[in-house]
């Protein structure tokens, strides 16, 4: 009865399911990234990405204004007045003068901290210290407080990132490194796959099927095998380690899937438009631009969606083709790497830099991703 035409299997609500779980195991970490890449350090150490929105409690030190400038006689005594938050807003759950007890008195109590000094505190950050002429003066009182600070957003770890970095800690001149390497490696190994394809599906010479099957045999190659070989006629030949070295190395690497990937999908289009084609006269190179590119489109863009992808976010290729001791051919993936090493505990910039690092795939994804399953598909089916 499962078969009936209008009922559903078990096996597809299982599908669905499974597909929903993977789209919120990825979509939950991206928002989380996204929304920590606006919050403030200490926002960050408090509270989840999912409490932003949301007021949270922060332990913060301050320190009352400055005795010997605001002090005022009274009497025997001297007194400083204020508010510790210079109008920022805040609410105060508890407070302390010692670091060993930052929670000992509530709003509106007063610490008594002998000798007749005193500090009152209430919930809206104002306060009224008291003491005599040794004990008013020099630097302000600190002020152990914990509060509850409204939700705070900044684009200031933006600015930090792309903007205030210099060297090994720009990740503004990271981001047009990795897209110089970026676009001439996606670029290229499709400009010379479909010339291979299209001589692979519908030229007819000697030996084509032992090049189809090189082709083939060229995808199970480990990708580390060939970095040194590669490296070493790279440091023979005198590209180095440059721009050059990296843009070749893409495009080595990317060859085999490009022309497989093409190969099928040109080998499915209708023989009958090339035939036509070619009696009306129309060369190869003719019938190439004018008729397979067009019609070939949807698995181009798949290509380079995963070429563009897989370029994007390299960090090995780029640590061997790529080695620039002053950074500034220093790609993205190496300078978050950098930051890790540098900024460890400032989790703002590393969430920023991640953001950054992963925008523009995400762009590129759902910009072409349309065409992603028609060039997947292409000579899967006849």
């Amino acid at each position: 009865m499962a078969s009936i035409a209008g009922k559903k299997s078990g096996l597809t609500w299982a599908v669905q399911i499974s597909v929903a779980a993977l789209v919120l195991l990825w979509l939950f970490p991206t928002v989380g990234l996204f929304v920590s890449s606006f919050r403030t350090a200490d926002q960050i150490s408090s509270s989840g990405w999912w409490a932003a929105l949301f007021p949270a409690e922060q332990n913060e030190v301050y320190r009352t204004s400055d005795p010997d400038e605001t002090r005022v006689a009274d009497g025997d005594l001297f007194t400083v007045s204020g508010n510790i938050f210079e109008g920022e807003p805040r609410e105060i759950r508890s407070w302390g003068v010692s670091s060993r007890d930052v929670s000992a008195y509530q709003p509106g109590e007063t610490a008594d901290m002998g000798d007749g000094e005193s500090l009152t505190l209430l919930a809206d950050g104002s306060y009224v210290w008291k003491g005599n002429d040794k004990q008013i003066s020099g630097r302000g009182q600190r002020v152990f407080v914990t509060a509850t600070v409204p939700p705070e957003f900044t684009l200031e770890n933006y600015q930090t990132i792309l903007f205030s970095g210099t060297g090994q800690d720009n990740m503004g001149k990271a981001f047009f490194n990795t897209l110089t390497v970026t676009i001439p490696a996606t670029i290229i190994p499709i400009v010379i796959a479909a010339f291979a394809a299209y001589a692979l599906a519908w030229m007819e010479f000697p030996g084509r099927a032992l090049l189809i099957a090189a082709v083939v045999a060229l995808l199970v190659v480990p990708l580390q095998l060939a970095l040194i070989p590669l490296l070493r006629l790279h440091l023979a030949v005198g590209i180095g380690k440059g721009y050059m070295g990296v843009w070749l190395a893409h495009t080595a690497f990317g060859m085999p899937l490009a022309v497989y990937l093409l190969r099928n999908y040109m080998v499915g289009l209708p023989r009958d438009i090339i035939e036509n084609a070619k009696v009306d006269g129309a060369t190869d190179f003719q019938i190439f631009t004018r008729i397979i590119l067009p019609l070939s489109f949807p698995a181009l863009a798949s290509f380079a969606i995963f070429q563009f992808l897989w370029t994007w976010n390299d960090l090995l290729v780029a640590k061997v083709f790529l080695i620039d001791a002053t950074g500034s051919t220093t790609v993205m993936t190496n300078q978050i790497v950098e930051l890790l090493g540098t900024r460890g505990g400032n989790w703002e910039i590393l969430a920023t830099a991640a953001f950054v690092s992963i925008a523009v795939p995400l762009f590129v994804f759902f910009a072409m991703q349309r065409y992603l399953v028609r060039g997947l598909l292409a000579g899967s089916v006849k």
